[in-house]
């Protein structure tokens, strides 16, 4: 029988402690770094166990220490449920670097999970049980982090802010989260990048791209340095697509994350991020089939012109970590964003719309006969955005007691925004201009000649100067405790954000201004109850608020509207994890339950990635779901799961009734699945599939979209990949190549392997003949093959 050793010897670089006669203890050891504990005692064999743990987390360590020589295996008696409790999933970095697919990152893992919607390979851009792209918080070190403002579609957006081979920790909550947090409706992305103990080098290649990444630290131990450079070309993706084009899509980035130790008490960090993103863009020619078998259609398009987008961000923070107690920890956080946009684009598309030959046998074949639609598009754009973002920052935590903590924010941020819109669109319908519908202007033809202007489709002219200042703060207080043999925790806090925009008025000098402040309450309630079968429940709610960002003040026309107001959201989330074991292997089966009330709405519409709101709040709208997902050890020694969802999300605008909302989309099923051969254990295997049933396809321009409410069809997509370890740092090498190596694969992925057409948006086209107007699909990436190689020294 196991019995409590007392006066055991436990040390922690130079700091240590012994256990009392019960054979408990507590040891304090730094965050985010991989700290060794030694364990020895006189009469029992010494122990050792490593740890890296985040700031403020814990758990509880009991390794078994026996008198013989030969030593047990440690056994963690309960490893801290503070994630649990939170409502936070939690990725493994390794599973990041080994899941890739056409769009590598952490978004590439996020889609798999429950309440998170990605129908986009080429975007990094998700939605979360009914919220849209501009809803999503993302922190790296506890730095906010921000997205281009012009990016329209995912194929230019190249790579995400998140450098993997950084990564240290990944924790998501897709609602319900704590006052710490910022003030968003929907989700969190918490990133936490990884302080090196050692020289090392990580470097990958693929016919999309590379990266590598080195690390160092000091001889001293107090100074330490991590940099990542990015490349990506997606030419392999796009030349894939329907339209054949000229393209090149270049982005390239570089980071890095810094750390100096002054001292125990005080250390530095800095966190710095260059990003451009070039994208060059030819169009030739596209045909896109659709319609029946009875009835096959085609659009034939032939295009003249180009685009050329430039993004152009840096960005840099410092935090400064001072810890004065034990019990305290002071933060003072600054950093600065700057973004350089530019939108430029001349493309004439003419096209042919029309009935397809599907006569078998004919050497005509798929080519379009007759014409029902025949029209032109000119679409022409200068678009600049020059934005620049300060953010000064005081964080604190204070541990009230062994139990209890309380944690506080106040933060200041500055946004100066310059922005010129210049937009139009000129379409021609069987050589006759097609006029706008909002031109109120009577036409008597044939009787009476038209003598109205001839105006754009579509013309959108604005200069805007904006500077948003911002104050918030935050309070919360967190407790465990125990309620008779239950193990219960508790969270309680409130932000509050005040804001003021000043928007210069154009072709004058006045300034119009605005300002505003909202308050946003929010709790958590955990219980472990001690029974038999490992149960944790949880319940979470609050009052949500976004404030509006510069792209939520902009209406169609391109002009700022300060007054528009926060939106608002009363969240109330129910959740259940079941830790069981199967197969004498761990897993967890997590579900939540969810509502969201939404008032003083911002309605918008989608296209592509790009979000055009009506800088209004004339809209309700509502959410609910229900979200589960299974994860464990399903291939012994590695981690998969499946995961499912149903949301159902709507909103009334101007009190016409219940629609449903762009991001309404019903089912989702996704899974992450990983294998290896038992005779061949180095040739490992991923699957990474997703299905999420259709969202409302959209609408034609200054159409009602209470009239369009058709969805696109499911977005269905499975990616494979099947790497082959060549040398790995556990095993022993006498060849001189691979002693070089720490690690070293090859990999061959095939993306959408099953070619399913899936589609983002509708192209709306009009039949001169029937006067309807067709949604042709606008489909996405086919079938595609990538080989993969990675190493580590």
């Amino acid at each position: 029988m196991q019995q409590p050793i007392y006066d055991v010897n436990i040390k922690a670089g130079s700091s240590g402690t012994t256990t009392n006669e019960n054979g408990f203890y507590e040891l304090k050891i730094p965050a985010n770094t991989d700290v060794t504990i030694i364990f020895t005692h006189l009469s029992h064999k010494r122990v050792e166990a490593t740890f890296n743990l985040k700031n403020g987390e814990e758990i509880e360590f009991n390794p078994v220490m026996k008198i013989e020589i030969e030593q047990i295996t440690t056994v963690v008696i309960n490893h801290n449920t503070k994630h649990s409790v939170e409502g936070v999933v939690s990725i493994a970095p390794a599973v990041l670097r080994t899941i890739k697919g056409a769009q590598p990152g952490v978004e590439n893992i996020l889609k798999t999970l429950p309440g998170v919607n990605i129908s986009n390979e080429l975007s990094t851009q998700y939605s979360v049980r009914g919220g849209n792209f501009d809803e999503n918080l993302v922190y790296v070190n506890e730095i906010e982090v921000y997205r281009p403002f012009l990016i329209r579609s995912g194929q230019q957006e190249g790579l995400s802010f998140v450098n993997t081979d950084l990564v240290q920790n990944v924790d998501f909550s897709a609602g319900g989260f704590q006052a710490k947090y910022g003030d968003k409706l929907s989700s969190v992305l918490d990133i936490t990048y990884r302080t090196p103990l050692k020289f090392g080098i990580r470097a990958e290649a693929s016919l999309l791209g590379g990266s590598i990444a080195a690390e160092a630290v000091s001889k001293d131990s107090k100074f330490s340095g991590i940099i990542g450079l990015r490349y990506r070309d997606n030419s392999l993706l796009i030349n894939s697509l329907e339209t054949e084009s000229n393209v090149i899509p270049v982005f390239a980035d570089a980071q890095t994350y810094l750390t100096y130790k002054f001292s125990d008490k005080f250390h530095l960090n800095f966190l710095g991020n260059i990003s451009l993103n070039k994208y060059n863009f030819k169009p030739q020619n596209r045909q896109t089939n659709f319609g029946t078998l009875d009835q096959p259609i085609a659009l034939l398009v032939f295009y003249e012109g180009q685009e050329k987008d430039q993004y152009l961000t840096t960005f840099g923070a410092f935090k400064a970590n001072y810890f004065p107690t034990e019990d305290l920890t002071l933060k003072l956080i600054a950093s600065a964003y700057h973004t350089t946009e530019e939108e430029y684009f001349d493309i004439l598309a003419q096209y042919r719309l029309g009935e397809v030959n599907s006569n078998i046998g004919d050497e005509n074949l798929g080519e379009v006969e007759f014409s029902e639609g025949i029209g032109s598009q000119l679409t022409h754009a200068r678009n600049d955005l020059d934005a620049l973002i300060f953010n000064v920052e005081h964080k604190g935590d204070y541990k009230l007691d062994e139990e209890s903590t309380l944690e506080w924010s106040v933060k200041y941020t500055h946004e100066d925004i310059r922005d010129r819109l210049v937009e139009w669109e000129v379409i021609d319908s069987a050589g006759f201009s097609v006029r706008p519908p909002i031109y109120d202007i009577p036409n008597n033809q044939p009787y009476e000649p038209f003598e109205g202007p001839l105006v754009a489709f579509q013309n959108v002219r604005a200069t805007n100067e904006v500077q948003i200042d911002r104050l918030q703060a935050y309070a919360q207080w967190s407790k465990r405790s125990m309620l008779g043999a239950h193990e219960v925790f508790y969270n309680a806090g409130v932000r509050i954000h005040n804001w003021t925009v000043n928007s210069k008025v154009p072709n004058q000098d006045g300034v119009t201004s605005s300002t505003q402040t909202v308050f946003s309450p929010r709790a958590q309630f955990a219980i472990k109850p001690d029974w038999e079968k490992d149960m944790l429940f949880r319940l979470a709610g609050g009052m949500y608020y976004q404030p509006p960002f510069y792209r939520e003040l902009r209406d169609a026309s391109g002009t700022v509207q300060p007054d528009v107001k926060a939106q608002k959201s009363i969240h109330i989330v129910l959740g259940n994890e079941y830790s069981f074991e199967m197969w004498e292997r761990p897993f967890k089966l997590v579900t939540e339950a969810y509502y969201k009330n939404l008032t003083d709405v911002n309605p918008y519409t989608l296209e592509n990635v790009r979000i055009r709101y009506s800088a209004t709040n004339n809209a309700t709208a509502y959410s609910y779901g229900l979200d589960m997902r299974l994860n464990g050890e399903f291939i012994p020694g590695t981690e998969s799961w499946f995961s499912f969802g149903y949301l159902k999300t709507e909103e009334n605008i101007d009190d016409k009734g219940y629609i449903a909302r762009p991001t309404d989309q019903r089912l989702k099923f996704g899974a992450l699945f990983q294998d290896y051969m038992k005779a061949l254990p180095d040739l490992k295997m991923y699957l990474n599939l997703v299905y999420n049933t259709g969202v409302p396809g959209g609408s034609p321009s200054y159409a009602n979209p209470y009239q369009f409410q058709n969805r696109l069809p499911a977005y269905k997509r499975a990616d494979v990949g099947i790497s082959y370890l060549l040398v790995d740092s556990n095993k022993e090498y006498t060849t001189k190549w691979k002693q070089r190596f720490k690690e070293l694969s090859i990999g061959f992925e095939i993306f959408n392997i099953f070619n399913a057409q899936n589609s983002i948006t509708n192209t709306w086209v009009r039949d001169v003949y029937s006067k309807r107007q067709f949604a042709v699909p606008n489909f996405l990436t086919p079938r595609v093959f990538n080989v993969r190689l990675s190493t580590r020294f």
